[in-house]
């Protein structure tokens, strides 16, 4: 009802367009597919934004389009590794998201739990994978490491987003729950679209030069 609303609706989904400028204006991505992928990720993350801040009860369709985004980033981290390729990791982000879902499984409506259960798969999925690509990484000492750590970071602050807003939807309202779900929300997105950026590119002379365009 606040005549302020207005600026609510306008900056929300801006904050989130801004992000996906940085994805687009890397001038170094990682590839042209993981770019693609991931500006994809965020458009879809754009569009959950745009619902879920509109009056009315738009949460399945929001809840659509942000599973649509993580599906996005997963194909985009598959580009240079292998799915599971760290069953630990991917079985400790399934656990987590297991855990959180049988914690909140009564407060759940019975309508929404099936679009919830697919959703929390995918989420797991997207940050297992990440995590795993981070480790496969560090391991063989590729040269996108900090890339692939930066999009890990953003999986998880992604998970953490999330579960915030799960608890303060379904279980009880957390004091300031706006401020923290939206903070590692943008931080999330910030970070994912960052890790688009090449961390080493090869110069005219055919030499690695490490940071040389962030």
């Amino acid at each position: 009802a606040s005549p302020w609303r207005w600026l609510h609706w306008a900056c929300k989904p801006l904050a989130t367009i801004l992000i996906l400028a940085v994805a687009w204006r890397s001038r170094w991505p990682v590839s042209r597919r993981y770019r693609r992928w991931i500006l994809a990720g965020i458009a879809c993350s754009l569009v959950g934004d745009v619902f879920l801040m509109l009056p009315g009860d738009l949460f399945v369709p929001g809840l659509l389009a942000f599973l649509l985004g993580h599906l996005c980033f997963i194909a985009a981290l598959l580009g240079d590794s292998r799915f599971g390729a760290r069953p630990r990791l991917l079985l400790a982000s399934l656990g987590y998201g297991a855990v959180n879902l049988a914690l909140l499984w009564d407060s759940i409506g019975a309508p929404l739990r099936m679009p919830v259960i697919v959703y929390v798969l995918v989420l797991a999925c997207m940050g297992g994978q990440a995590l795993a690509r981070a480790q496969v990484f560090a391991q063989r000492g590729d040269a996108q490491l900090a890339s692939a750590r930066r999009a890990a970071v953003g999986a998880m602050l992604f998970m953490l987003s999330d579960s915030l807003l799960a608890w303060n939807r379904f279980h009880a309202a957390i004091p300031w729950s706006s401020l923290w779900v939206l903070s590692t929300y943008y931080l999330a997105l910030w970070w994912i679209a960052h890790s688009v950026q090449r961390d080493r590119i090869l110069s005219k002379a055919g030499t690695i030069e490490a940071g040389a365009f962030q």
